[in-house]
């Protein structure tokens, strides 16, 4: 019968391991792999070991660079930090592609971020609004303090707004809060604000209203990471004759036709709207892990936003006009580059350094431009030879050392599925007919 365990996080990393393997009643040295994946360089073991808590070793991904991506007339090298082994060479292509048929064209529309106090207040809401003023300017005072940085790099409050939600839910009220970032992603600080502005709002009720009326329940205080104003939206357009090099055996007007439709079927039907916006994420979560910021908060805001007009659908659109095809992508964003893991983690780090240290709203124009490069190329594959015939390829190594193929095996391997359909089973068989041919 399994315990509670108390106190793991005050057990050194050996005892960490044989409690785990005392209660899976398995032998310690099963856990040796974790020494495998421990730095040498002991200082910067222990700085990665800080960012996480109960750290027994490290999780390694490839770390990969997608070349030629020419965004606004600047050429990149993009870091990329993903698993799925046909993402990187899915997202150069396209970047090959459209390198000298004018490049991604990505702009910032916007680049602002959400906080809220939620609290519940029994009293007159037309006496709450009739204070708002009053409030604004208390609880924009009183955290001030803590913003000093914020505004030292251009940023800070942009606006507060008083919610009324008594309709929807009995006694609650939300303080809105429209914040400017800056570099910074911004998620500590603004949480920090919103703590202390709940405190200010709490105490100016306090004090100013009636003893009914004075009482205020803070329910939290926290940022949101649903940022419909930080928007960066990238498109790619060429005549619809520059396409013949990648229509395959179709003309370049059937591929263009196909495409749109492929994109249309994105926005009537949720099943292909899903993988179609997964597509887009392959390549900007390989980006966002890479510089260090939050993947996570990208995509739970791309979802919301895809579903903004009251269905879930694609976060791309397709235009034909006048011969021209142009694809653009729209997406909301929210990114930084000083603080966080983008000065802790020496990898991240690099990443920004190989893309030449840029501002977040740069950094928004070139993770947009990789997810408009990632989708365009399922789309390209999906609609042309299938995706299963490019992707397989890539994975085909990943079969072989499944499988601990040699290097001899995996050359001869390389070869045969050149013009043959790769699935486990005909890797298997390759393998079992070489041994007997040997």
């Amino acid at each position: 019968m399994h315990k509670y365990i108390g106190g793991f996080s005050k057990l050194s990393k050996q005892e960490k391991i044989k409690l785990i393997a005392d209660q899976q009643n398995r032998d310690i040295q099963d856990f040796d792999i974790l020494n495998q994946f421990k730095l040498k360089d002991a200082d910067l073991q222990l700085k990665l070991e800080e960012i996480s808590e109960n750290v027994l070793s490290n999780y390694f991904l490839p770390y990969s660079i997608a070349p030629n991506f020419m965004i606004n007339g600047k050429n990149y090298f993009v870091p990329m930090v993903i698993e799925e082994s046909s993402v990187v060479a899915a997202a150069s292509s396209a970047a090959k592609f459209w390198f000298d048929k004018g490049g991604f064209k990505s702009k910032v529309i916007s680049s602002t971020k959400i906080g809220q106090v939620h609290f519940l207040w029994n009293g007159d809401s037309v006496k709450l609004l009739n204070h708002f003023t009053a409030i604004k300017e208390t609880v924009i005072e009183d955290s001030s303090p803590l913003l000093v940085n914020m505004k030292k790099r251009g940023g800070g409050i942009t606006n507060i707004e008083l919610i009324d939600f008594t309709d929807r839910l009995p006694n609650f009220y939300q303080l809105k809060v429209s914040f400017e970032t800056a570099d910074a992603m911004g998620a500590n600080i603004i949480n920090s604000v919103l703590e202390e502005m709940a405190k200010s709002l709490k105490q100016y009720l306090n004090i100013n209203f009636s003893d009914n009326e004075k009482d205020c329940e803070i329910v939290m205080a926290i940022l949101s990471n649903h940022t419909p104003e930080s928007i960066v939206e990238c498109t790619v357009e060429c005549p619809i004759d520059k396409l013949a090099e990648i229509s395959g055996d179709l003309t370049p007007n059937e591929f263009a036709g196909k495409f749109k439709t492929a994109v249309d079927i994105a926005n009537i039907d949720i099943y292909r709207a899903t993988t179609h916006n997964k597509g887009i994420y392959n390549g900007i979560d390989a980006v966002v892990l890479a510089t260090g910021n939050d993947f996570r908060a990208v995509e739970a805001c791309g979802h919301s936003y895809a579903a903004k007009d009251g269905h879930y659908k694609s976060l791309t659109r397709l235009e034909i006009n006048e011969n021209i095809f142009r694809y653009t992508l729209k997406i909301p964003m929210a990114l930084g580059t000083v603080g966080g893991l983008t000065t802790m983690h020496p990898l991240a780090k690099l990443s920004l350094e190989i893309l030449g240290n840029p501002s977040a709203p740069e950094l928004m124009k070139i993770t947009a431009a990789v997810g408009l490069a990632s989708t365009f190329s399922a789309v390209k594959a999906l609609t042309t030879s299938g995706i299963q015939k490019g992707h397989m390829r890539f994975h085909l190594n990943n079969i072989l050392n499944s499988l601990n193929a040699d290097d001899t095996v995996k050359a001869k391997a390389s070869d045969h599925f050149k013009n043959t359909n790769v699935s486990y089973k005909a890797v298997q068989d390759f393998l079992e007919s070489f041994k007997t041919n040997a």
